[in-house]
């Protein structure tokens, strides 16, 4: 008898944690964990592509060296910054990492914008190559924002939504950091390439 109680007891507790959503906050945790492991691959993708590209603008005579040296410390400071799942948590230092990235995404874009003076540049096959990669690099960093940002929804939803917001309190599950709609088009922008007038 001791036993069938325990076995109530138990089920019990089972069906009490499901009604209250804390097996959704172990599933949607997860989800916005991996979805923000991928922005940060496809950041780190994007940071290792830019003393690539660094390297074959320096070769061309005359290139304006300040924007060089704006990506350059543009890269650092987007790489200083310790990207661990526990940033997501801290809304001041996921607001310096997107900072962050959205000047590297500003400076490539300038960058990008500034090598069309350029005709050896732009003809320089190497070149061209890594601007299509850096182009495909940012669509890939745009998609993994979107998916991070509606798997974070989903789960600040249900930590403010009535009743799943008191299991949020008791099992300590805060709401979580997002990217901002002010900064959307800024960091996830491509930057612009126009291979018209090669076509010429």
């Amino acid at each position: 008898m001791n036993a069938w109680k325990r076995f109530l007891v138990v089920a019990a507790a089972a069906l009490a944690l499901t009604g209250c959503g804390y097996n959704d906050f172990q599933r949607l945790d997860e989800e916005s964990t991996a979805a923000w492991s991928e922005v940060l691959s496809q950041y780190q993708r994007r940071a290792d592509l830019v003393p690539n590209i660094v390297a074959s603008v320096k070769g061309e005579a005359n290139f304006e060296q300040d924007t060089l040296t704006k990506v350059i410390e543009a890269r650092a400071k987007a790489t200083s910054i310790q990207a661990t799942p526990e940033l997501v948590n801290n809304p001041e230092a996921f607001n310096k990492f997107q900072q962050a990235q959205g000047e590297l995404s500003s400076a490539l874009s300038r960058l990008m914008v500034v090598s069309e003076r350029y005709p050896e540049l732009k003809a320089n096959q190497a070149f061209r190559d890594l601007r299509v990669t850096l182009e495909g690099t940012e669509n890939r960093i745009a998609v993994a924002r979107d998916r991070y940002i509606g798997t974070v929804k989903a789960y600040n939803i249900k930590a403010r939504q009535f009743p799943t917001n008191l299991t949020a309190k008791v099992f300590g599950y805060q709401p979580k950091a997002n990217f901002t709609v002010q900064n959307e088009a800024q960091i996830s922008q491509p930057p612009t390439v126009d291979f018209s007038s090669e076509r010429k």
